[in-house]
Parts: C-alpha cells; sequence; structure tokens
C-alpha cells in the first residue's frame, strides 16, 4: 500500500473506486497566497466552475516545491526524469460539491513531464529553467520560463520554514488553502476534467519569505505587491488518478 494511503479519515469525501495511476513526493514546498477580489477572480476561471472563497474573499497561491519519486503505479522511478522542481500558479473553485484546485500555469524542469502532463492531465504546463537549493533550512529557488507556449514569467525567491508544524483546523484559512483533493483542468476540445488526488492531512509550518522577482502573475492581469500569506510544508506523499469528464 502506497504510505498516503495510510490516513484516509480526513478526506472530504471517499477515496475513487479505481486504482490511482501515479506516485510523486512533493519536497520543501512553499505556499504563498494573495487575495484577489472575487470579481476578478470570475473573469479568469471557466463559468461552469464555481469560485471558491473564504469569508468572501478569493485567493491566488504561487506554490514552489521540489518534486522526486514521480512514477507510474506499479512501475519504479527512473534515474533523470523523476525529480525535477515544480512551480504552480492555483486558485480554489468548486464542482458538483468538490471543492479543487485551478492552475493558472505549471513550470517544471522537466521537458518530459511538461509533454506528459499537457497530453495526458491537460493541464497548462511549460517547461523553465530552474534550480531549487538548500542551505540549512533556506531554499533558494529561481525559475525562468522558456517554453514558447507560455508568457515571459520569472521567480526568485528565498524561503523557509520558522516555527513548529502544526495541521491545520477545518474552517481555517490555512485549511482552505492547502487541503484541497482534487483538481479540474479542461480539455482542448472543452470538455471539463477532475483528477482526484490523496495525502496525508498537510503538516505546515509558520513560514519567512523573500521575493527578488515575480512576475508568474503578470499575465493574468494580476500584479503581486503586497506581503503574502506563507507557509512551509517539508514533504509530502501523494497518489494521483486518472482525469475523468465532469459537469457534462
Amino acid at each position: 500500500m502506497h504510505p498516503s494511503l495510510g490516513s484516509l479519515g480526513h478526506r472530504p469525501w471517499a477515496l475513487p473506486g479505481r486504482p490511482w495511476i501515479m506516485a510523486q513526493r512533493w519536497h520543501d514546498l512553499l505556499f504563498a497566497h494573495w487575495p484577489v477580489p472575487p470579481a476578478k477572480m470570475r473573469t479568469l476561471v471557466p463559468q461552469e466552475l464555481e469560485v471558491d472563497c473564504f469569508d468572501g474573499q478569493s485567493w491566488i497561491g504561487i506554490v514552489p516545491f521540489r518534486m522526486s519519486g514521480v512514477r507510474l503505479r506499479g512501475t519504479p522511478s527512473l534515474p533523470g526524469l523523476s525529480a525535477f522542481p515544480e512551480l504552480n500558479v492555483r486558485t480554489y473553485v468548486r464542482l458538483e460539491r468538490k471543492p479543487g484546485v485551478w492552475f493558472f500555469s505549471l513550470d517544471a524542469g522537466s521537458r518530459v513531464a511538461v509533454e506528459v502532463a499537457r497530453g495526458w492531465f491537460h493541464l497548462p504546463y511549460f517547461s523553465a529553467g530552474m534550480s531549487a537549493r538548500s542551505h540549512a533550512a533556506e531554499i533558494t529557488y529561481r525559475s525562468r520560463r522558456t517554453d514558447r507556449r507560455g508568457g515571459a514569467a520569472q521567480l526568485e525567491a528565498r524561503y523557509g520554514p520558522s516555527g513548529e508544524p502544526f495541521q491545520a483546523q477545518a474552517g481555517t484559512l490555512e485549511h482552505f488553502l492547502t487541503e484541497r483533493y482534487c483538481l479540474y483542468a479542461r480539455r482542448p476540445a472543452g470538455g471539463l476534467l477532475r483528477a482526484e488526488i490523496h495525502h496525508a492531512p498537510w503538516l505546515l509550518e509558520k513560514a519567512s519569505a523573500t521575493f527578488q522577482q515575480n512576475t508568474m502573475t503578470l499575465g493574468l492581469g494580476i500584479e503581486l505587491r503586497d506581503e503574502p500569506l506563507v507557509h512551509f510544508s517539508k514533504l509530502q506523499e501523494v497518489v494521483v488518478w486518472a482525469p475523468e469528464e465532469v459537469g457534462s
């Protein structure tokens, strides 16, 4: 059994009744979130999806981290293909009472992973030149998009934990922003997809973060000027199910 499946009681709905298809390990995540007016977010998210708000406020998140152990079910991780940095720009939506994540972009340091995710999950992945280096408890993270299918986007940041680990309680903003068990995407032909995921409850820490460059949201017409709400997580084991069409 995959390590992530040892904890199920926190899930907001039951596991899918079919086998998961992919396992991943996520390292040194920074959750950086900024409030965005719901009216602005409504213009950016497919109309079929409800913009998910906390106390009337929608949020945009920038999440840099490292992947390792990426593999298909029943296969080993392949050297050179299973570990790479990734950087997500996301917001929060719901459909059919299932809250999930809508990705505006996903930059990755693996061209193979980018093409597989684009073709299979129909997610807006882009190739980027990326590095994530750890010194003591601080991560130095750099990403510059090189993929011509997306606009220019760059992130340079230093971040790390600054508190004791905790699990977010249901009903809190931290829980709303992190405890999500599916993602939504759109096929090129227009149909909406939902891909289920599972992991143990997030073990979060308060974080410190400094952004030297951050142009990840300029293509959305959003300029991030204020200080974000930031959290850190050291490690998460994840399994993923194949996407299925929804909302039709």
